[in-house]
């Protein structure tokens, strides 16, 4: 599980998270293929078993403690849903993989959390990898791995952490039995899990859409560096997004084609529908980082505008003083002799009131001066 860059605070606003874009997890060089380590971060916690197994007439759902359970209740005649929370137990993971025949570099994919989402298929099932984002009850935005492996009568789902999924109103439709849920087969139910991690984009681009609405606003009024600061905020969680988003339209396309046996000609139309919403979300990235760019322009702008506005003022504020400085350095040199060419305004009863009278006309002359230039 990764935490993106940004949360969403109480009044719906994006705020800073520590965060890297860029995440790096890999086996030391050398490690021979298929070596089984857990994800970093895993290593000491469990990973809990459950079972969905329904068919039109009815649904059962149960926890299960181990996976002998899981060899018990399996049912062939039904679809089995079986979800595995937490990539701590990697004996739990070889028994599955041998049970249903995964090759151990499916199962290493599914120990490296920062596996590309794709679609691959074997000869009697198809390896899923997927992202789900969502939020965290305390406003964070979430990026979770989460793998499937789809069969004729089960599919497989394993998920980075207990507890946290996208999937709760998919069982929800199950439990009704209203509509596709109950009536179609595991293909079904892997897209239908695959669409909620679709639908998941749109809220959260929501938000992302309304952050980058308010620094628009706060650049154009007054640019801070806060507000830069959400806006790279922005720009980095619309990355995080883009390169979930981008793969998971290539699974869509792959999972549509006519030589993917596992995948019914009924479940294609609802598939396609899905690279659609993958390709609008896509299309909604794409223009909110080209805004989010833009924006970064505009703040350069306002920056550079506001700064000339107080060079500005301040040039005015030196050009009207070079002559009072000029007439003040005149009448400081006091000479006060009888000669002929001395200062006559010195010995003057007004002569004080007359410099402030000279200063005065020069600063009201520059001022019209100045207007009909339109400088001020």
């Amino acid at each position: 599980m990764t935490v993106a860059s940004l949360a969403i605070d109480s009044r719906g606003r994006l705020r800073q998270l520590a965060y890297s874009v860029i995440r790096l997890k890999y086996h030391a060089p050398g490690t021979p293929p298929a070596t089984l380590l857990p994800a970093v971060g895993t290593e000491t916690t469990d990973s809990t078993l459950s079972l969905v197994q329904y068919d039109p007439e009815e649904i059962l759902e149960t926890p299960l403690n181990s996976f002998e359970e899981l060899e018990q209740r399996f049912d062939p005649g039904k679809v089995n849903w079986i979800n595995v929370d937490g990539l701590g137990n990697i004996e739990l993971l070889k028994k599955l993989a041998e049970r249903f025949h995964i090759h151990p570099l499916c199962i290493e994919d599914v120990l490296n959390t920062t596996q590309r989402p794709k679609a691959e298929q074997f000869k009697d099932h198809i390896f899923i990898v997927s992202e789900m984002i969502y939020f965290e009850k305390d406003g964070r935005v979430v990026v979770e791995q989460v793998s499937m492996f789809l069969g004729s009568n089960y599919l497989l789902t394993i998920q980075e952490e207990p507890g946290h999924d996208v999937f709760e109103q998919v069982r929800a439709r199950l439990r009704a039995g209203g509509g596709y849920a109950r009536k179609m087969k595991a293909d079904y139910l892997a897209y239908a899990l695959l669409d909620a991690t679709v639908d998941q984009f749109f809220p959260i681009l929501e938000n992302v859409g309304d952050s980058i609405e308010d620094v628009e606003a706060e650049l154009l009024e007054k640019p801070c560096k806060e507000t830069l600061h959400r806006l790279y905020d922005s720009k980095r969680l619309l990355l995080q997004l883009r390169k979930a988003a981008w793969p998971q339209r290539e699974i869509f396309s792959s999972l549509v084609r006519e030589d993917v046996s596992l995948i019914n000609k009924e479940t294609r139309v609802f598939l396609r529908d899905c690279y659609d919403h993958s390709t609008q979300i896509i299309d909604i990235i794409e223009s909110y980082r080209d805004l989010a760019a833009s924006l970064m322009d505009v703040y350069l702008s306002s920056l550079g505008f506001r700064t000339n506005e107080i060079m500005r003022v301040l040039t005015l504020v030196s050009v009207f003083f070079m002559p009072l400085t000029f007439l003040a350095g005149v009448y400081g040199m006091n000479f006060n002799t009888d000669k002929p060419w001395n200062l006559p305004e010195l010995n003057w009863p007004l002569g004080y009131l007359f410099f402030w009278g000279i200063c005065l006309m020069v600063i009201l002359g520059m001022f019209v001066f100045f207007r009909r230039k339109q400088w001020l």
